[in-house]
């Protein structure tokens, strides 16, 4: 039996990888050139990730004031305005507590979109996550479950809509470089223990995000990039915008 070599191997799994842009988060504009107020300088940007190689994009609606918004008529504009710069492509949004920390807010803000996003993600070590996550089904809404520790994982173990989820988010806090595998190991094997099925995105932020991404690469996983994980290249330099983060990522994935 003949071996695949190095090269074959990193082109099979960057055909098999997932890779999604996370285009500008809870950041503050003030952070980068590119992290707009204005949806349609972020989705043209979103637009250069996709062209970069990224196959879905994960963006936060904001507010006039540029706060994380779940507000109808924001999450239109912000998804309406992706959509628009690439089409056919999926677009998640975040529904954080931050955004609305109160839950009925929460739902009754999710429950007038009107413009609906492909996929929402939902944090299970917040409060509401079961109901937010059911609601979100229940408008035909898939739901990525974000976990990154054993609080959130445990209630999300016990929720009766944890196999209905699209995927599960694992994000690895901003530590250092040399204890991610452990701790990615360990919240894969609970994941997978429980929902063994269910596609894994493993992701870091900040200075994780690139030894998680080459981490995600070596075990064959989905995983994402973006101004809102990190604004710096694995250079340490900075990152012109999504799209130069997203051709990293990519080379990264071809083992160049």
């Amino acid at each position: 039996m003949s071996v695949p070599s190095e090269g074959a191997r990193a082109a099979g799994s960057e055909g098999r990888m997932l890779l999604q842009a996370c285009v500008n988060g809870a950041r503050d504009p003030a952070e980068h050139p590119w992290l707009s107020l204005d949806p349609g300088v972020v989705a043209d940007d979103a637009a250069r990730a996709v062209a970069a190689g990224a196959r879905e994009v994960h963006v936060h609606p904001k507010d006039a004031a540029g706060r994380d918004s779940l507000a109808s008529d924001d999450v239109a504009r912000w998804v309406w305005a992706v959509r628009q710069a690439a089409p056919g492509v999926p677009v998640g949004v975040t529904t954080g507590e931050w955004a609305e920390p109160d839950v009925e807010r929460r739902l009754a803000a999710i429950e007038s979109w009107t413009e609906l996003p492909d996929h929402a993600s939902v944090n299970w070590h917040e409060s509401g996550a079961d109901e937010v996550a059911a609601l979100l089904l229940r408008r035909g809404v898939a739901v990525e479950a974000g976990l990154w520790d054993a609080a959130g994982f445990e209630v999300w173990k016990r929720s009766p809509v944890r196999d209905r989820c699209l995927r599960v988010l694992i994000e690895l806090p901003d530590e250092p470089a040399e204890t991610v595998r452990e701790h990615a190991e360990a919240m894969i094997a609970h994941v997978s223990l429980e929902e063994p099925d269910l596609p894994i995105l493993l992701h870091g932020e900040e200075g994780s995000t690139w030894p998680v991404f080459d981490l995600a690469v070596e075990l064959g996983l989905d995983s994402r990039i973006g101004l809102e994980d990190t604004l710096l290249l694995p250079d340490g330099s900075s990152a012109p915008g999504n799209a130069a983060l997203v051709r990293a990522a990519v080379q990264r994935m071809r083992g160049v």
